[in-house]
């Protein structure tokens, strides 16, 4: 299994997100640094929230064999600017729609779609922690990324 590095606004879901990956009980906990787990490298929202934690991020990634952007579906504004995923070499950039079970409409789901792949990734997942919808498919993908 690959090392995931996950990336997104404060509260976008990363570690619920991480949690629901690993059948792990959903339980909230604020990243409050940098977080190195078997697999998965948890970052605080605080890092792409500003510009200037940036380089933390592109040398983090060095740790990382596959990055995960994730876009809370109920929030219309994104941190990733366009083209975003490039610092970050070649590795593999999923996007990873979060809390679709709050969704108002197929509209809300379509724009975060269209947010995650402007900043570039390459594959876009829908996923909910609440109803388990998307979990299995990244949990596969996630898998056969060794």
């Amino acid at each position: 299994m690959k090392r995931v590095m996950l990336i997104g606004k404060t509260s976008c879901g990363k570690t619920t997100l991480c949690q629901s990956l690993h059948r792990d009980e959903i339980r909230y906990k604020k990243t409050q640094a940098i977080e190195f787990l078997h697999d998965v490298i948890d970052t605080p929202g605080e890092y792409v929230e500003n510009k200037s934690y940036y380089r933390a991020l592109m040398v983090t990634c060095v740790e990382a064999q596959a990055i995960m952007l994730l876009q809370d579906c109920t929030d219309r504004d994104s941190s990733f600017p366009p083209g975003f995923s490039a610092m970050f070499g070649d590795r593999p950039v999923l996007g990873v729609v979060t809390k679709t079970d709050l969704a108002k409409d197929d509209a809300c789901l379509l724009h975060a779609e269209k947010l995650l792949r402007n900043a570039g990734a390459h594959r876009v997942f829908l996923s909910s922690a609440v109803n388990g919808m998307g979990i299995d498919a990244l949990r596969s993908i996630w898998n056969s990324c060794d």
